[in-house]
């Protein structure tokens, strides 16, 4: 550890939470340098969809540096990424009557919203995006300004502009739709908020607190946009690549966004990738316009194709996530049935889920136990308050078992151990007729 204390910068978050020499992974495990097994439920923060050094790909990516092909490309042709082109085209557009350009950015998902937004902009010629409460796009300063969290947006060093933030669903309470807000607002010449370019939205609110966007909302926001002629973009950074049930978030919403971001598991592999998705009458860059020297990454072109072909030629592995994510449903249910005093609460979609436990002192007290019991489990939401599962979606059914066992037992003790359990706020309340 001690070169990491010497030279790492400060900013350094994971391995605090964490703090151990990790040297191999495969699956659903991770293993440090004394051998110690961990269950992983943290996978790369999404990344990891797939699992750690899955076989279905790694012979391929193996094979491929052995032939001495392409590593690096620029935006040239290559055979990887035509291939890749053709899976995704042929096995994940096509079979969902999806028409998209699609534009390679630089390697991160916060490279593929800032690509977004601009685009946006010079497609439309306004400044303006929407976001909403709780959202995080990234923390490059363009995706920042589009973020929520008060936590990155602090560490900016100049001020953020060129965005309006609206209340995402139930953010008012569970009777408001905010989608009658932002209509209303851009009605209003006088609301104060300019007409914008775009509204970027998660389905499924991450780093936010594992916040669900129902399919009604969703469909009544792509209404809303079209509306007022504003582009709708759908950050599916986190939520894609199979998270959700399908394999992009929006799907069982039947909306058809205009542009679109993945990254994190879109590789596959753990490698870097991220792409835009765009609508082929808004593809307008003209060439060089918006560019990375790292947008080729063409062995995760490799793994990606991989990918693809092995678990979304057909629906089987999605029918596998939704099963796996009732049974993470159920029992989520079952254990803030028993602890927390009625005041946790489960919340999520698919195999993206999570607890709220009120505040961030509890839930860390029960991350850092469950890591002292072999799981490694993070925490999202404003204040850090939503215990977050990120499985690898590959996991099997007995390690899935294992570590939701492994956090009720955290839970439990952590629980007993308190005097009280903290009450949620409640600031939005229906008022009763009279």
């Amino acid at each position: 550890m001690k070169i990491f204390e010497e030279i790492e910068s400060e900013v350094q978050s994971y391995a605090r939470a964490f703090p151990r020499v990790f040297n191999r992974a495969k699956a659903e495990f991770l293993y440090d340098l004394e051998g110690n097994e961990y269950l992983d439920f943290l996978a790369g923060a999404g990344t990891l969809n797939y699992g750690h050094n899955n076989d279905k790909f790694k012979g391929k990516l193996l094979d491929y540096i052995s032939a001495d092909s392409i590593s690096h490309g620029l935006d040239l042709h290559t055979k990887a990424k035509g291939e890749f082109l053709e899976a995704f085209n042929e096995k994940i557009l096509k079979p969902r009557d999806l028409d998209y350009m699609v534009q390679f950015t630089g390697p991160t998902g916060t490279n593929a919203v800032e690509a977004a937004l601009k685009l946006a902009r010079n497609v439309t010629g306004r400044e303006n995006i929407v976001s909403f409460t709780n959202g995080f796009h990234g923390v490059s300063l363009g995706s920042l300004s589009a973020t929520g969290n008060s936590h990155h947006r602090g560490a900016a060093g100049v001020s953020l502009p060129g965005t309006s933030r609206m209340p995402y669903d139930q953010y008012l309470g569970e009777n408001i739709d905010t989608t009658e807000y932002l209509d209303k607002v851009l009605c209003d010449s006088s609301s104060g908020i300019d007409k914008p370019a775009a509204v970027i939205v998660e389905t499924v609110q991450g780093e936010g607190g594992i916040n669900v966007a129902s399919m009604e909302w969703l469909r009544q926001l792509d209404t809303v946009c079209k509306k007022h002629e504003v582009l709708l973009i759908i950050d599916d950074i986190q939520a894609g690549c199979g998270r959700t049930g399908s394999f992009f978030s929006f799907e069982e919403a039947g909306i058809y966004p205009d542009i679109v971001t993945l990254s994190k598991s879109l590789s596959g592999y753990g490698l870097p990738f991220a792409v835009v998705l765009i609508r082929p009458d808004l593809d307008l860059w003209r060439p060089g316009e918006h560019n990375g020297t790292f947008r080729g990454n063409n062995m995760a072109f490799v793994t990606a194709k991989a990918a693809i072909d092995t678990y979304w030629s057909d629906d089987s592995f999605s029918k596998e996530i939704k099963r796996k994510g009732r049974y993470i449903e159920q029992r989520l249910e079952s254990i803030v049935d028993q602890y927390g005093e009625g005041n946790f609460t489960a919340r999520g979609r698919g195999m993206f889920q999570g607890i709220s436990c009120v505040n961030g002192e509890l839930a860390s007290k029960i991350t850092q136990s469950c890591f002292a019991k072999g799981l490694i489990i993070e925490t999202s939401g404003a204040d850090d308050q939503v215990v977050k599962f990120l499985c690898p979606l590959i996991i099997s059914d007995e390690s899935l078992k294992r570590g939701i066992d492994i956090v009720e037992q955290a839970i439990r003790e952590v629980c007993a151990k308190e005097d009280s359990i903290p009450e949620e706020i409640v600031y939005f309340e229906a008022k009763k007729a009279s």
